[in-house]
């Protein structure tokens, strides 16, 4: 007589957890993905098996609970389709939790909370989360790619984000912005947008998660240098004593100084916005900045070679 499968149910009935309920958790992580659109686990750029069973060993590895939610939910459970639910719902929860505590997770909350307080946006219900314009035909969903709305985000022009805060309230500049884009995208799509394709649309239009990249850098009578990336191929040892001047420099700068170094072209508007001070108090901060810089890079040394040095402090710093 042949062997007859167990069912996770069985298995669990009869000796603990085992390959049948191994198989049974995978297949639900994937279920659950393909759903809802949860980005793979860390490490892995694409959903895969192996994917599935790092999910699944995070979820019995969690520190105060771990194995424990698979002993739960089968006390709870009464046959093997109210299992498979019971589990359906404990992955959808912990992706939920992985989700969050990614760069994008924060970022889908932050506009999610910032659409939810704003008339002009509605939240569509059901799962996933989707938000239209108050205005659009009820039941209209974008189902055109996603590289589309990417391509119409990157044609609003006018609108930047100095200052990504991490915590806290979202400064009334990047709000501007983030709406402004958001906006553009959604009258294009016509109809509702998954919340996390609005999140990548973001990233890629205003480079979120990606580390600083500074442009427009102030060097001596107001040039403007070329971008620290090309600076920073060039850089090498420098006997000449750059490294040691710029060391100097990012010594006396205090931190309301790094942040404005990387825009430090731009107006005291632009400055009061990205320090959230009084612009009086802005213009003074960034008019004693380019009068100790100037002072600074005076001496014979290449200005633009300590300007890149200084310009790569800050991207360390915001890294």
């Amino acid at each position: 007589m042949g062997h007859v499968t167990q069912s996770a149910y069985e298995e669990l009935q009869t000796g603990g957890l085992g390959p049948a309920t191994f198989e049974l958790l995978r297949r639900l992580v994937h279920q659950v993905r393909r759903g809802t659109g949860f980005p793979p686990p860390e490490g892995h750029t694409a959903w895969s098996d192996d994917a599935a069973y790092d999910v699944i060993s995070a979820m019995l590895s969690r520190e105060g609970a771990g194995q424990r939610f698979v002993t739960a939910c089968f006390t709870q459970a009464a046959d093997e389709a109210s299992l498979e639910r019971l589990f359906l719902t404990s992955i959808k929860n912990f992706l939920i939790d992985e989700a969050k505590k990614t760069p994008r997770g924060k970022l889908r909350r932050r506009i999610a909370r910032l659409m939810g307080e704003d008339a002009a946006y509605r939240k569509l219900k059901g799962s996933p989360p989707r938000w239209a314009l108050a205005d659009h035909v009820e039941g209209a969903v974008w189902q055109g790619d996603l590289d589309d709305l990417i391509a119409q985000a990157a044609q609003v022009k006018g609108v930047g984000i100095t200052r990504w805060n991490h915590a806290g309230p979202t400064p009334r500049q990047t709000v501007h912005a983030l709406k402004t884009v958001l906006l553009s995208v959604l009258r294009y799509a016509q109809g509702a947008v998954r919340e996390e394709d609005l999140a990548k649309v973001l990233e890629a239009r205003f480079d979120l998660l990606e580390p600083a990249r500074f442009t427009a850098l102030y060097a001596d009578e107001g040039t403007v240098a070329e971008t620290v990336e090309q600076h920073a191929a060039a850089a090498a040892p420098d006997p000449t004593g750059v490294e040691g001047v710029a060391e100097d420099i990012w010594q006396r700068l205090t931190p309301n100084d790094r942040l404005l170094l990387p825009c430090i072209d731009e107006d005291a508007h632009h400055a009061a916005q990205l320090l959230e001070i009084r612009q009086g108090h802005a213009a003074a901060v960034l008019s004693n900045l380019k009068t100790m810089l100037r002072n600074a890079l005076s001496a014979d040394i290449d200005p633009h070679a300590v300007m890149a040095a200084l310009l790569r402090r800050c991207s360390e710093t915001a890294s």
